[in-house]
């Protein structure tokens, strides 16, 4: 098998290792409206043709793309790519409004290619072993998760030169969970079989920065098909360290925590494996490893580096 590939994005080549591994797979194309990115990237990561113009990139003899450009953008790339017979990989989020995710599920269906949302958290190593444990019944019945994405971007709404850049209005000039994929995505998985029924969104008002028309904090409640929940917080203003990738899990049989911060640690806590007399007591997640996926014990270290902790890797396999 061979299988070509262009990247739309200069700035999206995360996932460039993951597609080296595979026999058979190159990145043959890279499209950018900035020349000098564009000849800094290609030459970088040896891509041997460049483009500023996304149709020309499509007319090419690539099988997939990677659409990697902002995100107000993905879904008519994607469809632009569908229609002209290519494979996608599109990043987060695959579009900003209803209409556009509708319009995006009847053209998957309609050209018959290959198309997937890169929700890279998904595979992070510690989601991966609590995904397996899940699976082994370890937490019982699972039925309230919690994800988290706390990312202060404020300084994000403009380019060192000062030009305002696309995220003041795409992502702090909105209300809601303009951004929920790395939370939600990861638990959902421990949820195979439901869906999401209703959800639920709410808004702390303006404190910080009452410039953006981003809430400080905005959580979202999930109810699912079967009447379990889940929780959703997005915070991109408050003034505070960064966690975007805090997860819980409580099962009947037992619950998981990712790390707060400060020395914090992945911890589980299962009633079968705590025979203590005096109360129930945490385990590091790192007492759990036979439940990490084969795939990711031998990684190089190169691959290792890859962003989001390693998981853009994966997305590129």
């Amino acid at each position: 098998m061979s299988l070509k590939i262009g990247i739309a994005g200069a700035r999206g080549l995360s996932t460039i290792l993951g597609f080296r591994s595979i026999p058979g797979v190159s990145v043959t194309a890279l499209c950018d409206l900035d020349e000098k990115l564009l000849a800094e990237q290609s030459a970088r990561f040896h891509i041997p043709n460049t483009y500023r113009i996304f149709e020309d990139m499509l007319a090419s003899d690539i099988d997939a793309v990677v659409v990697a450009t902002p995100m107000q953008f993905h879904f008519q790339q994607t469809v632009t790519a569908l229609e002209a017979g290519k494979h996608v990989l599109s990043e987060v989020t695959a579009g900003v409004t209803m209409d556009e995710l509708w319009w995006l599920k009847e053209s998957v269906e309609k050209y018959n290619k290959v198309y997937m949302m890169a929700e890279n958290y998904c595979y992070i190593a510690e989601n991966q072993i609590i995904n397996n444990m899940v699976e082994s019944g370890l937490f019982g019945e699972v039925y309230f998760g919690e994800g988290e994405y706390i990312h202060d971007i404020k300084n994000l709404a403009a380019y060192p030169s000062g030009k305002i850049s696309w995220r003041k209005y795409w992502q702090l000039g909105k209300r809601g969970a303009f951004y929920p994929t790395h939370s939600l995505g990861p638990v959902m998985q421990w949820f195979k079989g439901d869906r999401i029924k209703t959800v639920s969104c709410f808004g702390t008002g303006w404190h910080t920065a009452p410039e953006f028309r981003q809430e400080d904090t905005t959580i979202t409640i999930c109810q699912l098909a079967s009447g379990k929940l889940i929780k959703i917080r997005i915070d991109c203003i408050s003034e505070r360290p960064h966690n975007m990738a805090y997860y819980s899990l409580q099962g009947t049989k037992g619950c998981y925590e990712a790390p707060r911060g400060l020395g914090d640690t992945h911890k589980i806590w299962l009633k079968d494996f705590d025979d203590s007399t005096d109360g129930a007591h945490w385990r590091p997640l790192s007492d759990f490893m036979e439940y990490l996926p084969e795939r990711y014990k031998n990684l190089t270290e190169e691959q290792k580096k890859a962003g989001h902790w390693g998981a853009d890797f994966f997305c590129g396999t």
